[in-house]
């Protein structure tokens, strides 16, 4: 969006909570961790990494692993307010810079079949939440207090302040 060519790289990190894991820190962790594991291996480069996490009622809503939960957490989500955590961590010729940027997400309440039409889309089963407010899960979402890039999975805002904690401007 602002015009940075970029090389996705996978990180090799276990993804798994701990029972010490908050949603903060878990998100936290996880984006240092990546952030690091890519940095190792690309010592050159400006290394941006993320991991965000869905928060209702103290419970973290990971990604669906199938249809039947992406239902069970529209359920959930109908109606009600729930956190979007996002870790966000720069890594640049040996030194990071981390923040984890939090907003507030409220769905409306959904009918039976329209929790049905979006499940069937398939678009949340590989999102935290289980839903993408970019694509056809906008439509769930009645407001939005914080940041909407951050409910998106990267806050571009946060990621051009990381940057300029390093001494490096994206903009």
């Amino acid at each position: 969006m602002i015009g940075l060519s970029f090389t996705a790289v996978p990180a090799e990190v276990d993804e798994t909570a701990s029972s010490a894991d908050t949603p903060l820190s878990l998100v936290s962790r996880l984006s240092q961790a990546k952030a690091a594991a890519v940095a190792q291996r690309y010592p050159q480069a400006l290394v941006l990494a993320a991991d965000t996490t869905v928060e209702l009622a103290g419970t973290v809503l990971e990604k669906p692993r199938n249809t039947a939960e992406n239902r069970e957490f529209m359920v959930r989500l109908s109606g009600r307010s729930h956190t979007v955590h996002t870790g966000h961590t720069l890594a640049w010729q040996g030194r990071t810079a981390h923040e984890v940027v939090t907003s507030t997400v409220t769905f409306r309440a959904l009918t039976p079949g329209e929790i049905a039409w979006y499940v069937a889309t398939g678009e949340g089963l590989d999102k935290a939440g289980g839903y993408g407010i970019q694509g056809f899960g906008a439509v769930l979402v009645s407001s939005i207090c914080g940041c909407y890039f951050n409910v998106v999975g990267l806050s571009l805002a946060t990621v051009a302040t990381l940057a300029r904690r390093l001494g490096v401007s994206l903009v």
